[in-house]
């Protein structure tokens, strides 16, 4: 007779865990935090937009509680006013998703002001709020880092993407060993191409549905499956890293 105990392991539950999620509002960000809630996780999401913002809260109110706010986090105060009304309405802090990212242009086509907004969305501010996360977590806490296999691809036009994406990839497994004594795990998941209004103009709403239906794309959703895997293995194992690609190559 087969002991179950050898054939199973434990799979904690996200029931009344509290997570923040940055770029909650659109995107693989929306579908994070659709999907978190729908398990019972309490999410406090942030973006740009209003607009997005509310249609955002609108969809996890449906399957889940939450709530979030508008803020630039590539501007320290909004940082910190981010973590303020997340605090407030979470209390502690147990899974941190930081997800919030922006198109970026190759470098020689860019000025220096907008080089550096870039830079400041898609690396410093992923260091800053990890960093805020981190001092605000304990034991048993989760940190996944949304990257890009961007860092993996290295394609020419968008070689500022690829130094961010680059920088987080190098920066996360060193992160990983400086909390794992403290039983916060950290993990980054890499998308390949993924259907979002990141891509725009390019990949258009319609021409997005042709691709995914095609197999040549991936759904948002995808990634939120890819992150709730990464959060529920037991607390001895650490998923470090899961790339998502397409199984088939788009054009």
């Amino acid at each position: 007779m087969i002991d179950e105990q050898d054939a199973h392991t434990q799979q904690p539950g996200l029931d009344g865990r509290r997570a923040i999620i940055t770029g909650g509002t659109t995107g693989i960000g929306r579908a994070i935090a659709v999907l978190l809630a729908s398990n019972g996780v309490r999410v406090f999401v942030c973006g740009r937009t209003p607009e997005h913002l509310a249609d955002a809260l609108r969809r996890i109110d449906e399957v889940g509680e939450g709530d979030g706010i508008n803020v630039d986090l590539s501007i320290a105060d909004d940082v910190d006013r981010f973590f303020e009304a997340a605090a407030a309405y979470l209390g502690e802090i147990d899974i941190a998703i930081i997800n919030a990212a922006i198109p970026a242009a190759a470098l020689a086509d860019s000025g220096e002001s907008e080089t550096r907004y870039q830079l400041d969305t898609d690396l410093t501010a992923y260091l800053i709020c990890a960093q805020e996360a981190a001092r605000r977590m304990s034991a048993g806490s989760d940190i996944v880092f949304i990257g890009s296999m961007s860092a993996v691809s290295r394609g020419a036009g968008g070689s500022i993407y690829v130094a961010a994406k680059s920088g987080i990839q190098g920066f996360v497994p060193s992160f990983r060993k400086e909390l794992s004594e403290e039983d916060i795990k950290v993990g980054l998941i890499e998308p390949g191409f993924t259907g979002a209004d990141f891509q725009y103009p390019e990949f258009p709403p319609e021409k997005q549905r042709e691709l995914i239906n095609e197999d040549k794309m991936l759904r948002a959703e995808d990634i939120a499956v890819a992150v709730h895997f990464m959060l529920t293995p037991p607390r001895r194992s650490a998923v470090s890293l899961i790339r998502v690609e397409t199984r088939l190559e788009h054009p």
